[in-house]
């Protein structure tokens, strides 16, 4: 059975080692032929068409037949429901079933139908990680609104500055989407950061 791996981490710093190394045991395990590995590090919000790992993958099934995607969870593939539901689409329209490995779920049947409790679990599951992330977003707001509230300070500590080297250090991966032909506002987004963060990185660097 052919099948490709696609895994995912949000930030530089992450490492999606664990997830290959899991996922390549399951295959040894089932005696699976892994014939493509479409690993990225970029936020799990951002569109499809936004993902290079993605869209190399998609290029990959547009040419070649494989039977399973797998991905260690559901998240890894994204938490916005939409696209998540959109990927899926996808991959049924070539017959490719999806492979969960952490709640060990097949979206397809052995005979190529889909599997109606799987879709449905996948549905609930990305929803889920879509409402875990609004959660958290709102979480730090409260309590950076309450840090301010209550005489704390943010930013750095007044008279420190950080060097032009110390600043591209911090932010490669903005100048990483910055070389590729990125906007700035396209950037940020897939950062995660400011426009303001963008155009000063950009300024010095490009």
């Amino acid at each position: 059975m052919k099948v490709a791996i696609l895994t995912r981490v949000s930030k530089e710093s992450q490492s999606y080692e664990r997830q290959i190394s899991d996922l390549r045991t399951y295959c040894l395990k089932n005696e699976f032929d892994i014939i493509g590995e479409f690993n990225e590090k970029i936020t799990g919000v951002a569109k499809n068409e936004n993902r290079k790992a993605w869209n190399e993958l998609i290029n990959y099934i547009n040419k070649t037949t494989i039977d399973k995607i797998l991905i260690w969870e559901l998240s890894r593939l994204g938490r916005n429901t939409l696209e998540v539901l959109k990927s899926l689409e996808v991959f049924h329209s070539k017959g490719i079933s999806l492979y969960i490995h952490n709640y060990n779920i097949e979206t397809l049947n052995e005979d190529g139908s889909i599997n109606p409790m799987a879709q449905m679990m996948v549905t609930l599951l990305a929803e889920f990680s879509r409402t875990e992330r609004i959660a958290i977003q709102q979480r730090l707001a409260s309590g950076y609104k309450k840090h301010i509230n209550n005489g704390g300070k943010v930013g750095r500590y007044k008279g420190v500055t950080m060097t032009n080297e110390e600043l591209l250090q911090k932010h490669k991966d903005i100048i990483k989407y910055l070389k590729k032909g990125r906007s700035v506002r396209e950037t940020a987004k897939l950062v995660s950061k400011s426009t303001r963060t963008v155009m000063k990185v950009k300024k010095l660097c490009i």
